[in-house]
């Protein structure tokens, strides 16, 4: 009779542990499991064990010069990510965010849609001045880029930083302003790992002159290893339908880049000289280009003047009217799905040898790898951290004092010591809560070994 007591008391554990909600309790809606994080390694993208290809939107409203934020309007992105779903898109791109705001709601839509983030840190306020790179590269301006990435590392979502679009562009003058991105990008691999966060690739968006476009990408594969970006991006648009892969000289660029040894994707396509069909799409989701390209991002989701945009937002009621170019694209996504397999990627990634100094790639000062050290007030964020980021609305960096005053090290943008900020696990994220149900299960476990004990 014990021996039945016994087991009909296990019985009654197990089923109490299975037990779910009453007729009366109501159950919260579900949110989906957090997006696998993904990392770069050779020279692709990979969530988990799985080759990763960036078919995504540039999204912005306002244009992508527009000092506002959709991440932390929750109405205005939720609104917009039932149309992302639509397309059938897996990453956005944002162009300026507030680093004071709250950006859990939109980055769990967004995770919940399935759709990643490739962010820049910039805003009209805190950038790069390409026209006086010098002062703009100071310590305020790098506490607001570290505060930037303060609050969106924690999303498992968040891709992929940009330290800069289009500073160097086809004004030869601007070349200057090279080794101060550069420098960024240096400074912004070493905050995260000095912080202990996951590590988040950093790259440049590049403009795509034809002049410039290889010096540009080397120069930011080329140094010691603290140097190097994680990935090279670049927009372009020189895939005007009707085209192809040769026409376009699309062939020519993935010759050019074969062997380059990091992730390479397009920050924007989409040529509007003629009418858009998207088929670009037929060659970068395939083997043409899957062994070199990452994929890329369309330009861009609303309409900002330009006839870019694939939808008209009104101002007033905040209603979207979506344009015959939204039902091509999503038919193209549609049409041209991502490559399977590993696309032929390149497992290894080395440094390639920095762009030789002449009449068009001549950095003055630094010569062909000299860096600009990071600016004394800012070394301390790398230990404390960045603190309050200043948001959309703050004095501005340009002109803010506390500029680099020698040259860098190489070597010197590396990581000494992981900071053990509070809170924090090795991936800088806070510390997952205990799961009891481990324990719950152990303990049935051991009981019905019990039972078996005096069964025998």
């Amino acid at each position: 009779m014990m021996r039945s007591f016994v087991l009909a008391s296990a019985l009654a554990a197990s089923s109490m542990v299975h037990a779910g909600p009453t007729a009366t309790e109501k159950e919260l809606p579900r949110r989906a499991d957090a997006l696998p994080t993904v990392t770069a390694s050779g020279n692709a993208f990979w969530a988990g064990d799985t080759r990763f290809y960036i078919r995504g939107i540039d999204y912005q409203p306002g244009g992508s010069s527009d000092n506002s934020d959709p991440l932390s309007d929750t109405n205005t992105c939720k609104r917009d990510i039932q149309r992302f779903k639509q397309l059938g898109v897996n990453t956005v791109r944002v162009y300026s965010v507030d680093n004071s705001a709250d950006h859990t709601q939109c980055m769990q839509a967004l995770n919940d849609a399935g759709i990643y983030l490739v962010l820049d840190v910039n805003n009209p306020n805190y950038s790069i001045n390409r026209d006086e790179p010098k002062p703009s590269y100071n310590d305020v301006y790098l506490q607001s880029v570290f505060a930037t990435i303060d609050e969106f590392v924690k999303y498992d979502n968040t891709l992929a930083f940009f330290s800069g679009n289009e500073v160097i562009n086809d004004k030869p003058e601007t070349v200057k302003t090279a080794p101060y991105v550069k420098a960024t990008t240096r400074d912004m691999r070493q905050y995260i790992g000095s912080r202990g966060y996951r590590k988040v690739p950093v790259g440049y968006s590049a403009a795509d002159v034809s002049q410039n476009r290889m010096q540009t990408a080397n120069y930011f594969n080329c140094g010691t290893d603290d140097e190097r970006s994680d990935f090279f991006a670049f927009n372009d648009y020189s895939w005007c339908s009707p085209s192809s892969f040769e026409q376009s000289g699309w062939d020519q660029k993935v010759k050019n880049f074969t062997g380059y040894g990091l992730p390479i994707f397009l920050s924007e396509w989409g040529c509007i000289a003629n009418s858009r069909d998207f088929s670009e799409l037929s060659a970068l989701m395939s083997d043409q280009m899957s062994s070199v390209y990452s994929g890329g991002l369309m330009y861009e989701y609303s309409r900002e003047g330009n006839n870019y945009g694939i939808v008209e937002v009104s101002g007033s009621s905040g209603s979207v009217n979506e344009e015959p170019d939204f039902v091509k694209f999503a038919s193209a996504l549609s049409k041209y799905p991502a490559p399977t397999g590993n696309g032929g990627f390149t497992s290894t990634t080395s440094a390639v040898a920095c762009p030789t100094v002449d009449d068009i790639w001549d950095l003055k000062e630094f010569g062909a790898s000299a860096l600009p050290a990071i600016p004394e007030g800012a070394v301390k964020y790398m230990t404390e951290g960045a603190g309050a980021g200043p948001g959309l609305k703050g004095d501005g960096s340009q002109n803010a004092g506390g500029t680099s005053t020698g040259t860098a090290t190489p070597g010197s943008g590396s990581v000494g010591a992981t900071a053990s900020a509070s809170g924090h696990n090795g991936s800088g994220r806070p510390a997952p809560p205990m799961d009891m149900s481990v324990f719950v299960l152990t303990g049935i476990v051991a009981l019905f070994t019990f039972v078996g004990t005096l069964l025998l």
